[in-house]
């Protein structure tokens, strides 16, 4: 699909655009690590972006939450654009990222790192509301709030990144790789909760994934990004039946995922 007509066409369920990045660019030193990128996230939607790893997912998501300066372009949120922006400030702008790799404090136990995750709020109360709200979608932190956050599973502590997250109260929150290194019971677990928390809490949502199925099944609107351009962007349900997405990304992953378990049932056999 064009340029053109990926931004003339119109977008699935969603209000006003929340985020609108036009033709960004950002390096490592002297390499070009994302490519003239254009995109559009609308009010209420989770929307989300493939690719192989080196595509430039994380590298997008690094510039819109101001840890990464872009060379070139524009990102247009809350009426302005907050490219150059230092993270902090865009966290109080209401974009909260959740990066690749969960980076819960170890040493904190649940409940402080959540409290740590309402730094920028002064409303008590409304702190302790939301640290409710957080345990009534993950049961386990409330079971363990007490707990060092660097003794919990890998799948808890994914969830307590998230939950950290929300205690800012975010209008956009950027979510990379929430699947990384997550068994399929616990991928299933934590996307059914991203759903539930997009249409249950209003949160809009942007991710990125290389687990292209589960993505794009909670996502309304999809693109794809390969060497850091965007080649390919239309509604989760088209991409899903891509021929292209399902040969490159489907397939791969499906053979995978076989392969895994060929692998697995070897090990058995011996």
């Amino acid at each position: 699909m064009t340029a053109a007509a990926r931004m003339s066409e119109p977008m699935p369920r969603g209000g006003e655009a929340v985020l609108t990045v036009k033709n960004l660019e950002s390096y490592y030193g002297p390499i070009m690590a994302i490519r003239g990128v254009s995109l559009e996230v609308r009010q209420g939607q989770i929307v989300t972006v493939l690719g192989a790893n080196g595509a430039g997912k994380t590298t997008l998501l690094k510039t819109i939450s101001g840890v990464m300066n872009p060379q070139k372009g524009q990102i247009l949120y809350a009426g302005g654009d907050i490219a150059g922006w230092e993270p902090d400030r865009v966290v109080r702008a209401g974009i909260v990222h959740v990066p690749e790799g969960r980076e819960v404090f170890p040493l904190l136990t649940v409940e402080e790192n959540l409290r740590m995750g309402a730094f920028v709020r002064s409303d008590r109360e409304g702190v302790r509301r939301d640290e409710e709200m957080v345990y009534s979608y993950f049961p386990i932190l409330a079971e363990r709030r007490r707990q060092a956050a660097g003794t919990m599973s890998g799948g808890q502590q994914q969830m307590l990144a998230i939950g950290r997250g929300l205690m800012a109260k975010p209008k956009l929150m950027l979510l990379d790789e929430p699947s990384l290194g997550l068994s399929p019971l616990l991928v299933k677990e934590i996307f059914a909760i991203i759903r539930r928390l997009n249409r249950e809490q209003g949160v809009t949502m942007m991710l990125v994934e290389q687990n292209a199925r589960v993505a794009l099944e909670v996502a309304d609107y999809g693109y794809v990004m390969e060497l850091g351009r965007i080649v390919m962007d239309d509604t989760a349900p088209r991409l899903l039946m891509s021929k292209d997405v399902q040969e490159f990304y489907l397939g791969v992953q499906e053979q995978t995922q076989r392969g895994q378990k060929r692998w697995k049932q070897k090990k058995t056999w011996r």
